[in-house]
């Protein structure tokens, strides 16, 4: 199986370094998540490609659950998203071909410094979402379908919990808008680390809880099926997908830092 994924890899990056010439002057839609936009990632690895395939890359940055909605339209060539569940339904579905990992990284509890749902103490993350449920302090959610909303809603079904009430506020934003939002009502947010170190700075809000495996947060990019789109640019998403799985584009990402701190990791 490990020769075989060797393989596969290798004729990606093949592919990308053969197709350049024939790509120049196209146009690649990509659908992401407001994580690798909002964290800068984007505008730090796509430069890069666009110069060597004389292209450029036009960004749809949402949840995961609309980017995978806006692929499976054929509204986009690929997609670039973290949340494995959905992936996997998607491309059993047929609705999307040669999903790779790219890079992980993992979620994080944050809320006000005095840290009023006493989180930092708990037990475990069952315990933190029990917690959290007491009302102590506001949540905000993002309630949008995003790959950190399916993260959250795990979240409260292993802790038994249905979230409702005052306490608990939806916002049905991005992740920098709720983290904005969670900073301005002194209120607690599950988020991805990335786009927390990004906001650093812009917000007063403290990490309360971290490091459980359960919060580990993978991120894999799919190409949208030629055969349900074929109008789709397949070749030139091809070609993206060989970039960033190739040595250039993994230390891209490896090399992006935002306030000394790395923000995605690499698989092994």
């Amino acid at each position: 199986m490990k020769s075989f994924s060797c393989l596969a890899l290798s004729t990606l990056i093949l592919l990308f370094f053969f197709t350049v010439s024939a790509l120049a002057g196209q146009r690649l839609r990509l659908s992401t998540t407001t994580s690798t936009e909002n964290s800068g990632l984007l505008r730090a690895v796509l430069p890069a490609f666009e110069e060597r395939c004389d292209c450029t890359v036009d960004v749809i940055a949402v949840g995961t659950g609309k980017a995978l909605k806006v692929a499976e339209n054929g509204d986009v060539d690929v997609t670039l998203v973290h949340a494995r569940s959905l992936e996997d339904a998607f491309v059993e579905a047929g609705h999307g071909v040669n999903r790779r990992d790219v890079m992980y990284n993992d979620f994080v509890i944050v809320g006000p410094a005095a840290d009023p749902a006493k989180l930092s103490g708990a037990q475990d993350l069952q315990d933190v979402m029990q917690r959290l449920a007491h009302g102590r302090a506001r949540f905000v959610s993002r309630g949008d379908a995003s790959g950190t909303h399916v993260m959250e809603r795990s979240l409260w079904k292993e802790a038994g919990v249905k979230p409702a009430g005052r306490w608990y506020v939806e916002a049905g934003q991005g992740m920098g808008e709720v983290l904005t939002m969670a900073n301005e009502l002194q209120a607690y947010a599950l988020t991805d680390r990335a786009t927390y170190i990004a906001y650093q700075g812009r917000i007063d809000l403290s990490i309360v809880y971290q490091g459980d495996a359960c919060l580990f947060n993978p991120y894999g990019i799919i190409a949208v099926n030629p055969l349900r789109h074929p109008h789709i640019n397949y070749e030139l998403a091809m070609a993206f997908i060989a970039y960033l799985t190739s040595p250039e584009g993994q230390q891209a990402i490896a090399d992006f830092k935002m306030n000394g701190q790395q923000l995605f990791f690499l698989y092994e």
